[in-house]
């Protein structure tokens, strides 16, 4: 049975400290990407990205579009995955980017060799923003004007799955590298604020969108704008008296019990601080008056009076 059509991409932890290990080991202070292939299953159009490998790859930096990649190491590398897990087929090739290039094409016409629907998955390896990592495309026919098909990239979307004995092991890779002196409290802000700088740019892209459509320097997409639409019609509105009274009373209700509890972890610093003053003055007096009392000895066969 043929795999069906890709509709998104999952990517599994072990994918990705692969990929960033192949290029730590050959590309890193360079100009020079990591290029591998991707084993995983299609199931209901759902890509899982379980493993990988990295291939021998080189590119002209001048001409894109001349490369070179080693047929007979994918050859045998394929062999031997098949004998280890049968379940995990080639699904598509990743690369490190950080963008598409102009080879990425006829690397992707060779990868279907392998498998009929093949997607190509950037992932970034020094990610300057919080977000996600990797973005995924697929290689799709377009008609043109003069009747004649031509391959470009769609993007697919794209998430960070795990298994959970790949949940166990992340969180042992993080138990060392993890600071203990941040609160949960921070940690939660911090994702809060990521949240908030991702949704940013999310709006930014939309933005620069529609205004590129308004100018015409890039052709009215509808179903572009359908979902554009569907999500602002999901947005709830906030301008409602009552719903802002409730906001600004849970709100003070938060902030009241934030007040709270410094005011009492204060107190207790407090006296934790006076409890140690305390008994740093009694284990003073205590050495003084040792140091004081004059020793008693006992005189030569008699006993001290």
């Amino acid at each position: 049975m043929a795999p069906s059509m890709p509709t998104s991409v999952a990517v599994h932890p072990i994918v990705l400290l692969g990929v960033v290990d192949h290029y730590n080991r050959s590309c890193k202070g360079s100009k020079r990407r990591a290029v591998g292939v991707l084993l995983g299953q299609i199931v209901k159009g759902k890509v899982s990205c379980t493993n990988s490998y990295a291939v021998p790859f080189e590119e002209d930096e001048r001409d894109p579009t001349v490369w070179f990649l080693d047929h007979n190491f994918l050859e045998s590398m394929s062999s031997m995955f098949r004998k280890v897990n049968a379940r995990e087929t080639v699904v598509g090739w990743y690369s490190t980017g950080p963008t598409i290039r102009g080879g990425d094409l006829d690397i992707t016409e060779l990868i279907r060799t392998y498998t009929p629907h093949p997607v190509l998955v950037l992932v970034d390896v020094t990610p300057k923003e919080l977000g996600l990592p990797t973005e995924a495309y697929l290689s799709l026919e377009q008609p043109q004007e003069d009747a004649t098909l031509s391959r470009t990239f769609a993007h697919l979307p794209s998430e960070i799955n795990a298994a959970d004995a790949e949940e166990v092991g992340v969180g042992h890779l993080l138990r060392d590298i993890k600071d203990s002196s941040v609160s949960t409290l921070a940690g939660e802000v911090a994702g809060k604020v990521g949240a908030l700088k991702s949704l940013r740019a999310r709006l930014g892209e939309l933005k620069s969108y529609l205004e590129a459509v308004a100018t015409g320097d890039l052709p009215v997409n509808h179903e572009i704008l359908y979902n554009m639409q569907d999500i602002f019609n999901l947005l709830p509105a906030l301008s409602g008296k009552e719903l802002v009274r409730s906001f600004a009373v849970k709100t003070n209700d938060a902030m009241l019990v934030l007040y709270v509890s410094a005011v009492i972890r204060a107190v207790c610093a407090l006296d934790d601080l006076i409890e140690n003053k305390a008994g740093l003055m009694r284990e003073t007096e205590r050495r003084a008056a040792e140091k004081a009392t004059p020793a008693v000895v006992a005189p030569a066969g008699g006993k001290a009076a």
